[in-house]
């Protein structure tokens, strides 16, 4: 049997190596989530049960080609393609969804958002109705995947999924629960991107026993935009894998990855960009688990954190007035401004490092916080358009 190493043991151990016996404030780390780290876990306060997810597998999903059919079983489509049998299909637009053939071999899911993200804050009922009516294994989409690109914290990101979520109960009842995807964008944080994905589940779970439900959340997952550089194709390429990993690790139930080319792409970067996950799931064979962050001390501690505090939020929302309503008076764009100007400004001090933008090599600033931002508005910015 191996000796248990202790908390002091440890402490010990790390005092002499750094030669500081203040070793916390030398391990200690600043995070934009506001989260709690401790550089040793050896505990965890609130086990959390095993946190399943709705497929058995997690889906590889590709952009459609012809080449790939025999060969790829998910794909995201935003035209119609004829003859497709036994696939799982993403349908990506209105257009689509209102003239596809349906194949009853097929398993279809909408990514199409019902939320107007501006300044109208409304839900298209008429498009949740049209969409409720198809024979789609899931029907109305609830993207946050805008938020995560437009800057909003993960906190945010958590919140308003619960709060969009509350306000389609509230239209259309508790029973479209079970006919809900959510679409999130996996950012650079690798373990805190692990423990989205989990609080979401629980934060969902939770929120479906209000309503007498015991509900898993289906969560299809893409690489995030925001990190990304027009100037270092190489780098997105690693950055966009390890997103896709913590993504299967969390429990993702499909996964995606935009091209890691953010200019000139071509088929065979997509193609690349596709096969990340292919090699993540049939070398590594992490796309298997339910939860394989379950039991791990610190992906604990991080997701209850996550849980706690997004709900706090969520309810702060729902006691003034809901997401549609502070979507209307501005204020979900100023909270996610407010987030999203900090991030841009550590990365502008080099807080927070992003190779080949900021770091190896660091190249000059030709647009500046305010230039890229609109507090009016939920806008996509990549943190590398400072410097590019």
């Amino acid at each position: 049997m191996f000796a248990k190493t202790t908390l002091k043991d440890w402490e010990n151990l790390v005092q002499k190596q750094l030669k500081t016996e203040d070793i916390y404030t030398v391990l200690s780390k600043e995070n934009l989530e506001g989260i709690e780290l401790k550089p040793y876990y050896d505990t965890v306060s609130k086990p959390l049960p095993n946190l399943p997810r709705i497929e058995e597998s997690t889906h590889l999903v590709s952009l459609y080609h012809a080449s790939a059919e025999e060969n790829v079983f998910a794909f995201l489509l935003d035209q119609n393609v004829e003859n497709l049998t036994e696939k799982v299909i993403f349908v990506n637009n209105k257009d689509l969804a209102d003239h596809i053939s349906l194949d009853e071999t097929n398993r279809y899911f909408s990514l199409i958002d019902v939320f107007s993200e501006d300044e109208k804050a409304e839900v298209n009922q008429q498009l949740v109705q049209e969409l409720l009516a198809k024979n789609f294994d899931r029907n109305i989409c609830i993207d946050v995947s805008l938020h995560q690109n437009s800057g909003a914290t993960i906190t945010q990101q958590l919140a308003f999924a619960l709060a969009k979520t509350k306000e389609l109960t509230e239209i259309f009842g508790s029973e479209i629960l079970n006919k809900i995807i959510f679409k999130i964008a996996i950012g650079g944080n690798y373990f805190f991107e692990i423990a989205k994905i989990r609080a979401l589940k629980l934060l969902f779970n939770q929120f479906s026993k209000e309503f007498d439900f015991n509900e898993i959340p289906f969560i299809f997952a893409e690489t995030s935009l925001r990190n990304k550089s027009k100037n270092d194709a190489e780098n997105n390429l690693i950055r966009s894998t390890l997103e896709l990993s913590a993504a299967m690790i969390g429990g993702a139930d499909a996964v995606f990855s935009n091209d890691y080319k953010m200019e000139n792409s071509t088929s065979l970067s997509e193609e690349v960009s596709f096969k990340q996950q292919i090699v993540l799931a049939y070398e590594s064979i992490i796309n298997v688990f339910d939860d394989a962050g379950n039991g791990s001390y610190s992906i604990e501690t991080i997701t209850q954190q996550f849980a706690d505090k997004s709900w706090k939020l969520f309810l702060e929302i729902e006691n003034n007035g809901g997401y549609c309503e502070l979507l209307k008076a501005g204020k979900i764009q100023e909270m996610i401004y407010e987030c999203a100007l900090k991030e841009q400004n550590w990365v502008e001090e080099g807080k927070l490092k992003i190779i080949g933008v900021n770091l190896y090599p660091k190249l000059e600033k030709v647009r500046s916080v305010e230039e890229m931002y609109v507090s009016t508005k939920i806008k996509p910015v990549r943190l590398a358009e400072m410097f590019e």
